[in-house]
């Protein structure tokens, strides 16, 4: 499968065709994807504060797994590999998003202060038209992520200059904690392995998204 051509778009652009996609639904489900350091919950964020009461955001980032338990599988040098998510999880939740029975849902949030997911945050109730997720993994053709593309209505996949991209994710980590020279040994290492399988997963995005510098 070859990538889908690439777009710019305008933030308020993203709005119209989020709106569009809803448009004599119940519920739209959209996500947006890309590789860390992209802008993906930044876009997400903006386009739900532009879609206003329409819109619900859920990160899967809600589902990492704690570090605890992170701590006890031994894969805490890792985090942020699809191993270290409650991957079944995420699809049990957007499969109740999808089938709109409950009055509300409860999903969870992730807190980058305290570098853990915090249960039952997001409050999405069933009246909601359009729920937008972000994360890394929506598009991954592995199982069980393979199952999460029949559970959205279009995913959009978020491109940005590399070089952009990798300072933004080292800024990022240092602002969290990191000493510098440790944010750039965990950005050019355990997230650049992550962002090469997200950037092989592209191709079965429905768009390929740049966002014009005018939107932010």
């Amino acid at each position: 499968m070859s990538r889908p051509p690439a777009e710019t778009l305008t933030l308020a652009g993203l709005a119209d065709r989020a709106r569009a996609l809803s448009a004599g639904s119940d519920r739209t489900l959209i996500g947006i994807v890309g590789p860390p350091g992209a802008g993906k919950s930044t876009v997400a964020e903006a386009l739900v504060h532009q879609l206003g009461s329409d819109a619900v955001l859920v990160p899967m980032d809600g589902f990492h797994l704690s570090n605890e338990v992170l701590e006890t599988l031994g894969r805490r040098d890792r985090k942020g590999a699809p191993d270290t998510f409650d991957a079944d999880g995420y699809i049990a939740l957007l499969r109740r998003l999808r089938q709109q029975v409950d009055e509300i849902v409860y999903a969870p949030a992730f807190r980058r202060d305290i570098e853990e997911p915090i249960g039952s945050s997001t409050p999405v109730p069933r009246a909601t038209p359009i729920v937008v997720t972000e994360g890394n993994y929506l598009l991954l053709d592995t199982q069980p992520w393979k199952l999460i593309r029949d559970l959205l209505d279009s995913t959009w996949y978020l491109e940005v200059d590399e070089t952009v991209r990798l300072e933004r994710l080292i800024a990022r980590h240092v602002a969290f904690g990191k000493a510098p020279d440790a944010a750039r040994a965990w950005a050019e290492g355990s997230d650049q392995a992550n962002a090469a399988t997200i950037a092989e997963s592209s191709r079965y995005a429905d768009l390929l998204l740049r966002l014009a510098p005018t939107a932010t």
